[in-house]
């Protein structure tokens, strides 16, 4: 290490070229990117633990008992009153953030979603200029294993193309798709089931190979220094509550998702003023897009009881899919389902359904969804949860409840189609009766569920876009020394689940960084 770099010098031992926030998706990525310079020190502030030797994390068929768990901030939904107001939002509290908790299911976005951002005026990040950045990605990113295929699960890929028509696809990231249906490509190894995360990809390899790169794990960041208008570094809290400040000489990257990033903003500061000033919090830079603009594919569920059990080879529960485009005016697929080996009665469950002992479940998905929410304090105390408030349901012209009622009837199509059909003994919820509009559209709202994927609460625009937080650079609008990089700042949802996305912008992100240096 160049010696006028003191990353672990006593007077110096918490200042450090780069202060990541947050040892997630995005945080991974830029902290190994970076580090390739020996003479570049990075630290990354993690809230939760390692996944290194952590079964329970790694290996991907246990995704599901991690939600909720001691690995999950939890974070809970304010009242939706044309939804479920019971949605948990899981967001993870362990390296590799939410790559490390969730199916890995990996898209690439669709060339349409990253022209969506440019026309939103994100400039440079239209597919063209994005398109290179898949194939940097370091993590193992393959179709479902044929060991893995359930036998089920293969049946609804042939009865959806009967039934509706659509391609089969193997390989959704072969190229662009407008409809079609197939096992998914997963971010995992196979032969062992284990993940490959951000932080298995991208940290594992060098997190004891690399002096320069410093972890804080179990570390909490809960405000942002600054000397005026220019980010100094994160005040931080460690498992055993000894506060101190994390100080950066170039830069702090703030990749905390797009839950805790918006979050960490407003308590150091940034945000809008009013709302600031509510809670006593003094202001550092009147900010209004701070929150705006939350993002979710909600969707809804259709479960069938089978005639006994079925086979248990699986990936993950939830390893096929499909995608339609029911206008055919829209650039990608306006409604998407996940077929599940499990009967997902959660939410049906409250509204008095019995979970049948074997069945399997189809979810029909937004993948446009209209309606916008915001992010905001109730509480000047950081340890206060957020409020969330995705506002679903609440578009203007009903497109995202009409949406999925259309993939009740779509998904009712299929159920009836050999080979699926045979499988199937009975319609549980909502239960065939259940055909009008709207009981569809008041049942579909009330056991809507998420796929956690929040975004866009620090959304990216041009300059003149007052809402907008970042730059397409990544820089803070009006602030120095500061930049964020997840999935707060996609100006509009991908059609298809966000993770390869939010890797996608940490590996430009730390394009942006290192060209800066330069």
């Amino acid at each position: 290490m160049n010696s006028d770099t003191h990353a672990y010098d006593h007077d110096h031992e918490h200042e450090y070229d780069y202060v990541i926030v947050g040892g997630g998706t995005a945080g991974s990525v830029i902290a190994h990117r970076l580090t390739a310079d020996p003479d570049v020190t990075v630290a990354v502030i993690e809230g939760g633990p390692s996944d290194v030797d952590r079964p329970d994390v790694l290996t991907l068929r246990r995704w599901m008992g991690l939600l909720g768990g001691d690995l999950d901030y939890d974070y809970p939904t304010t009242p939706q009153p044309r939804g479920n107001s019971h949605i948990r939002h899981s967001r993870a509290r362990v390296l590799g953030g939410c790559s490390s908790h969730n199916t890995l299911i990996s898209f690439k976005p669709l060339p349409s979603d990253w022209d969506e951002w440019e026309e939103a005026g994100a400039e440079g990040w239209h597919a063209a200029a994005m398109d290179p950045y898949y194939d940097k990605l370091l993590n193992n990113i393959v179709s479902v294993d044929e060991k893995d295929r359930n036998a089920i699960a293969r049946d609804f890929v042939d009865a959806a193309q009967a039934a509706l028509g659509v391609p089969r696809v193997e390989g959704f990231n072969e190229k662009p798709f407008h409809e079609g249906v197939g096992f998914f490509d997963l971010a995992y190894h196979p032969e062992t089931n284990k993940r490959s995360s951000a932080s298995v990809a991208y940290l594992h390899p060098i997190m004891d190979q690399r002096p320069n790169l410093r972890l804080m794990l179990e570390t909490w960041a809960y405000r942002l220094e600054f000397d005026g208008t220019t980010a100094r570094g994160v005040h931080v809290r460690t498992k055993d509550g000894e506060e101190r400040l994390v100080t950066a000489r170039r830069e702090v990257v703030v990749c905390a998702g797009a839950v805790d990033t918006p979050r960490l903003l407003l308590h150091s500061g940034i945000g809008p003023k009013a709302d600031l000033e509510k809670l006593g919090i003094p202001v550092v830079h009147d900010l209004p897009g701070v929150g705006e603009n939350l993002l979710d594919h909600p969707e809804s569920v259709i479960v069938w009881e089978t005639h006994g059990p079925i086979p248990e080879n699986s990936a993950m529960d939830s390893d096929a899919g499909l995608f339609v485009r029911r206008d055919p005016q829209s650039p990608g697929p306006d409604l998407m389902f996940h077929f599940y080996q499990i009967p997902f009665t959660d939410n049906p469950e409250r509204l008095g359904y019995e979970r049948p002992a074997h069945g399997v479940s189809m979810t029909p998905n937004i993948p446009k969804p209209r309606s916008r929410g915001r992010l905001y304090l109730t509480s000047a105390d950081p340890e206060v949860k957020p409020a969330l408030d995705f506002r679903y349901f609440t578009d203007e012209d009903d497109y995202d409840g009409r949406t999925l009622v259309d993939g009740i009837r779509l998904a009712r199509e299929i159920a009836k189609t050999e080979p699926l059909a045979g499988w199937l003994k009975r319609e549980v919820c909502p239960g065939p009766e259940v055909t009008d509009e709207e009981e569809l559209s008041a049942y579909a709202r009330q056991v809507a569920h998420t796929v956690y994927h929040p975004a866009g609460t620090c959304r990216m625009g041009a300059e003149g876009d007052e809402l907008a937080v970042v730059a397409p650079d990544l820089k803070v609008r009006g602030l120095d020394g500061i930049r964020i990089a997840d999935a707060s700042v996609f100006p509009t949802i991908p059609a298809v689940n966000p993770m390869i996305g939010v890797l996608m912008v940490g590996e430009k992100a730390a394009d942006l960084l290192r060209g800066d240096a330069r």
